[in-house]
């Protein structure tokens, strides 16, 4: 199937794509600065440069995009049609850098959350109210 936007239409598009500070990272940081909680955001030194460093807690939140992250039997973890083979490859290798930088991070005795931008955008408050419920564990 061919794409429906030219090469540099599909180039720009793709540059617009934040890797942080989107929209929901921001309300989910908000929320938690809201309930108490004080954090890092994006440290570029830390393995898999986290979303939400919780030094106190010993941990570490991650809130993926369901289609970079590939939330399994996620309506937005859509494959593209055009040019597939790189695609797979992708998520391919996104999937095994998550895996290896989250063991990393559990081998350094960190804990880690990961929360999906659906469970965000559908479930916005059980999700804050989960991960809330986390944290105290972690103290």
């Amino acid at each position: 199937m061919a794409d429906n936007l030219t090469k540099e239409q599909r180039h720009k598009n793709m540059q617009n794509i934040r890797s942080k500070d989107t929209s929901i990272e921001i309300k989910f940081r908000k929320a938690l600065f809201h309930a108490g909680f004080r954090y890092i955001k994006n440290d570029k030194q830390m393995i898999g440069k986290p979303d939400i460093i919780l030094p106190k807690y010993k941990t570490i939140i991650f809130i993926h995009g369901c289609f970079w992250h590939r939330h399994e039997n996620c309506k937005y973890a859509t494959t593209p049609s055009t040019n597939s083979d790189f695609w797979q490859n992708k998520f391919l290798n996104t999937a095994k850098r998550d895996k290896i930088e989250q063991q990393k991070l559990k081998d350094a005795g960190w804990n880690i959350i990961i929360i999906w931008e659906c469970e965000i955008k559908h479930n916005f408050q059980v999700t804050l109210e989960n991960t809330i419920s986390l944290l105290r564990l972690y103290v």
